[in-house]
């Protein structure tokens, strides 16, 4: 192939029906590219993140990626690594062991297995740096969201993962999907807590198409402005938030995401408590495929 073109897929992410999920640019054979030209491409693509697939520097790893934004560069994030092993497989590459994969990234390794029974895959969400909102920030978040269905029963709080989300619960997955936040006044609430978005979320009843609703809305930072349409590191993030605040609703869950985006994303989570780990799932498909011209 000539140096002037790379192999890429953009991939719909959290979805198997195309255009319903979180898109991903993915680049393959990006060892000749340089940090610049990566930011380049990503500003390019204008997605949410585009990856470069890399060959491992660790021996433990089948692949190694790195994940941008249109403004720089995260050491994680949930949807690019569901999307990067949908990719590589569909590329050809066979795992080191079968049903599973090994990502190395700037977080360090991050495992993933093949969904039972479902075309997809499922992360092992990172370890996570939790920090509670303080409680005199409670009534101005309140005002932020214009909203009085904030549950501060289960206080809000700031969950790192790699890739950093304020997350807050409401009362309902309706009022979830009714928040229309002020976003100047939210943003000054998230950057205080060093995070890019808040993540709300609300139950759905018993017989609704998932256990939760959840919505990331972006105010700032790397993530830019906005609301992201599925978000792996935001469902990480709520999954940690939901054992360490003893709220889980068993050992699986699901969550719909993109619903005020017109999308249909939708995210299973699972606890391992033998193995200390927690499972962030869901399927890929691509719509893209062909090569990348460098200038």
């Amino acid at each position: 192939m000539s140096a002037n073109f790379v192999r890429f897929k953009q991939v719909d992410v959290f979805t198997s029906v195309p255009f319903k999920g979180n898109p991903l640019a993915v680049v393959f054979d990006a060892d000749a590219l340089d940090a610049d030209q990566m930011q380049s491409i990503a500003h390019w693509t204008n997605l949410s993140e585009t990856i470069f697939v890399l060959p491992p520097t660790d021996p433990a790893a089948d692949y190694r990626i790195r994940i941008f934004t249109t403004h720089g560069e995260l050491p994680f994030a949930g949807h690019p690594t569901l999307g990067a092993a949908h990719a590589l497989l569909e590329s050809g590459y066979r795992p080191k062991t079968p049903g599973m994969l090994v990502q190395q990234c700037g977080v360090g390794l991050v495992e993933l297995q093949s969904l039972p029974g479902a075309d997809g895959w499922a992360f092992a969400a990172p370890p996570a740096r939790m920090t509670p909102l303080p409680a005199d920030r409670y009534a101005a978040l309140a005002t932020a969201l214009r909203s009085d269905a904030v549950d501060f029963s289960a206080p809000p709080c700031a969950v790192d993962n790699g890739a950093p989300w304020l997350v807050v619960r409401v009362d309902s997955a309706q009022d979830c999907l009714a928040l229309a936040p002020d976003e100047a006044a939210l943003a000054d609430i998230v950057n205080s807590m060093e995070t890019h978005g808040l993540a709300v979320y609300g139950p759905h009843d018993a017989d609704g198409p998932a256990t939760f609703e959840i919505r990331c809305l972006m105010v700032g930072g790397r993530f830019g402005l906005g609301e992201d349409p599925v978000t792996g590191s935001a469902n990480a993030a709520l999954a940690g938030l939901l054992s360490a605040q003893q709220r889980r609703p068993g050992s699986h869950y699901t969550t719909r995401q993109g619903t005020a985006l017109g999308r249909a994303g939708n995210v299973s989570v699972r606890y391992d408590d033998a193995a200390v780990k927690t499972w962030i799932g869901g399927q890929s498909v691509t719509i893209v495929d062909g090569t990348f011209r460098m200038p």
